[in-house]
């Protein structure tokens, strides 16, 4: 059950149309979070299949992350527990290699908003790169790849991951200390933070 203290900002958020005139299926603003959540989730932006069904991280993406993170479903798509605050609200369109960036209006709009009024927070996880080069700025490095193999930089505060897209397999192969140090790291500290 999302906080009543919430749920204005939420209503307000979710009838945004800001940025509809970009949008190829129009503005749909997908977003889950409460007063109580206590792992915060910033990703890019909804794919299609997420803008039709309004659920977010409805995907194989998202069986990838609940994967990462060790948790089910149910514990996901708890607002109390999980909020899913991606840098672009809506689906921003395809391009050639893809789903094209998130609308830049999102995150300066209502990310600072949102965050005031989830105060028991504790762990922020920052998915793909628009997620990295806003909240870490210069501290990101100059590669994806560099920013998560030093995610203890950025800890206890964030932790950086890839984007958990099936398309990203080649680059986990590549990259086994992914595997073999940050995914165990990940489920020790959401575990910690859902106590």
């Amino acid at each position: 059950m999302v906080s009543t203290s919430m749920v204005p900002l939420l209503e307000k958020v979710r009838a945004c149309k800001v940025c509809e005139p970009h949008l190829p299926l129009g503005a749909k603003p997908i977003l889950a979070a409460s007063s109580k959540s206590r792992i915060l989730l910033i990703g890019q932006a909804p794919g299609r299949k997420v803008h039709e069904t309004g659920i977010a991280w409805n995907d194989p993406s998202g069986d990838n992350l609940r994967n990462w993170l060790g948790i089910d479903k149910e514990q996901f798509y708890n607002p109390d527990l999980v909020a899913i605050v991606p840098m672009g609200f809506c689906y921003p369109g395809s391009g050639k290699s893809g789903d094209l960036p998130p609308r830049p209006e999102c995150a300066p709009l209502w990310h600072a908003r949102l965050l005031e009024k989830m105060p028991d927070v504790v762990l922020t996880v920052l998915i793909g790169r628009y997620a990295q080069g806003y909240y870490l700025k210069d501290r990101a490095y100059k590669t994806l790849t560099e920013t998560v193999r030093h995610y203890k930089e950025y800890l206890p505060q964030y932790l950086p991951l890839p984007h958990p897209s099936p398309r990203n397999r080649i680059w986990q192969r590549r990259n086994p200390w992914f595997e073999e140090e940050i995914l165990p790291e990940l489920k020790h500290r959401v575990q910690r933070a859902l106590k």
